[in-house]
């Protein structure tokens, strides 16, 4: 008995302590193989114009990711002159130590699978799982 004490209390002070990824996420950053390949070769003027309107078309528009508590998700793509969201996409999530998993909802197969690099209260920072170079950004909003 006086063991098991210690060892319930350890345990919710764990569960109180655990961050959640409930809550919307919105895109503020995203990197791409093909950067990593342009910057090698940078002394080209017309590979640094490239460069450039990669970085500039993630600015146009607003992904925002909202995970739920009952392992579903949404995906929204928001574009400033529009108030209404283009381009919605529902989905599962499963989330493992270092791991996110997105499901698809019928079938309940794995879409895409994406290692969590870094993971606070207010930012998450994925890279694919299959791409190590392709990272996301996230900030949490709500």
């Amino acid at each position: 008995m006086k063991t098991i004490v210690p060892i319930l209390f350890a345990f919710l002070c764990c569960i109180a302590n655990a961050q959640s990824i409930v809550g919307s996420w919105q895109l503020v950053n995203q990197s791409h193989c093909m950067e990593d390949e342009i910057a090698v070769h940078d002394s080209d003027v017309e590979i640094t114009d490239m460069q450039k309107d990669l970085k500039t078309r993630g600015q146009i528009t607003r992904q925002v990711v909202e995970f739920r508590d009952n392992n579903t998700g949404a995906e929204t793509t928001k574009s400033l002159s529009q108030k209404k969201s283009y381009n919605p996409r529902s989905f599962m999530y499963k989330l493992t130590d270092n791991t996110l998993y997105l499901l698809d909802k019928k079938t309940r197969t794995i879409i895409e699978g994406f290692t969590v690099e870094r993971f606070t209260a207010d930012s998450l920072v994925l890279s694919d799982a299959q791409r190590a170079c392709e990272t996301k950004v996230f900030v949490k909003i709500r």
